[in-house]
Formats: C-alpha cells, structure tokens, sequence
C-alpha cells in the first residue's frame, strides 16, 4: 500500500480552507498554517495539524515541522509580499513541490521566477470560465487540461437524442470523445415514491443518448469552438 501523501496549506481563507477539506477528504495528511490564531483554532479540528506560524518569517518557517511534506501550496495570494516570500522560503527549506496562488499574470512571473512548480491564478480562470459558459450557455462547466484541450460538460444538443456516440461518428467529425455521461434517474422507495439520483455513465457504442443527459466531451479547444457553431 503507497503512504499518505503530506501536505503543507499556508494561508487558511476561503481558498486554503477549501483545499486542506479536499485534501482530507481524499484521505492525505494535510498541516495547515496561518499567522491568525483564532483561525488556527477554528481549522484544528478538521486537519491533521493546525500551526500558527508566520511564513514570511524565516526563523518562524525554519521551526516549523515541514520535514516530511511532498507538497506545500501557498494560498496567500491577497497578499502579494507574504506569498512572494514565503514560496521563496519553502524552496530554500527544499520542500520538493510548492504550489502557489497568484492574482495577476506579474505576481505569477515573479512566482515562477522564485522558485514556484505550479502557479494557480484562480481569478483568472474562473473569469474565463464564467465567460466561455456566457458565451456559450449550452456548456455547463470546462476544465482546462493544457492551453489546446479541454474538458467541456455539455447540454444534450437536440440532434444528439436517440442516438449513439458510434452513430454520430463524434472523433471522426467533430474531433471530440464523449468520455462520460450523467444521468439522472428516478428509482421507488418501499412506499412508492420517487427518488431522484445522478448516475455517471462511461460510454460505448451502444449506449443510447437521452434529452436529459449531460456530456462530458475530450477535446481540442478549436473542436469545442467548431462543435458550439453547428
């Protein structure tokens, strides 16, 4: 059995609180850390080790017990000083792999240029999803998985019900794979009434699409473009 992976989350707002709960929730080790106690106090219980430490200090991040962490994500990103300096003291402390947020493309290069593995610019990609979903309202939801390709969850198009991902011959001419389908079905209980749940479907040749069925299609993002405009 492969170990626990340790996680390092320095800076507990929204954005690194969201992070340390996935994270347990996946069932890694995860040390959270803040510099406001009454924050440390509110995240101890939901974490493998809570510490109040001052990142930006480096006797403060020197003592902290960061021996056996594979992965440190800096959530500091409001505070372009603190981020900046503390990505820079994880890699000075060797920490193998370090996670920054940025807020703008600058604080990104500086991040890069210091040291950085990873930098997540959340604004910048949550702007540009809301806008492709504005544009495009019939796409729920895209995950970007390199600057070309994507991964898009879409509405059923009319033309598509009835029919099978063979019969629409989607990676012959839309260059698109559908990957996976979910589907809400409707089951009884012992008394008769009806429960609603979402099922994900992975595909084959047969599987019929249905009205009510949302897409999830691998694809270049030129094909995403191509396939909207039919």
């Amino acid at each position: 059995m492969s170990r626990k992976r340790n996680f390092a989350v320095i800076g507990l707002g929204a954005f690194g609180a969201s992070i340390c709960d996935v994270l347990m929730g996946k069932g890694a080790n995860v040390v959270a850390m803040d510099r406001d106690p009454a924050i440390v106090e509110q995240i101890k219980a939901s974490v493998s080790a809570a510490l109040l430490v001052d990142t930006t200090n480096e006797d403060s991040l020197l003592r902290a017990p960061l021996e056996d962490i594979d992965v440190a994500i800096v959530a500091l990103g409001d505070n372009l000083e603190a981020s900046i300096l503390t990505t820079m003291l994880l890699k000075q402390r060797g920490i193998p792999y370090v996670v920054a947020r940025a807020v703008s493309p600058l604080h990104a290069s500086v991040l890069r240029r210091i040291g950085a593995n990873e930098v997540i610019n959340v604004e910048e990609e949550t702007g540009r999803r809301v806008a492709r979903r504005l544009v495009a309202p019939d796409v729920l939801d895209s995950l970007p998985l390199s600057a070309d390709v994507s991964l898009n969850e879409c509405l059923t198009p009319k033309f598509f019900i009835g029919k099978t991902a063979a019969e629409l011959e989607l990676e012959a001419k839309l260059h698109l794979r559908l990957v996976a389908i979910a589907r809400v079905a409707v089951d009884l209980d012992d008394s008769g009434n009806g429960i609603r749940h979402e099922r994900l479907l992975f595909p084959d040749d047969t599987t019929i699409i249905e009205e009510a069925d949302r897409l999830f299609l691998l694809g270049s993002n030129a094909a995403h473009d191509e396939f909207l405009n039919i």
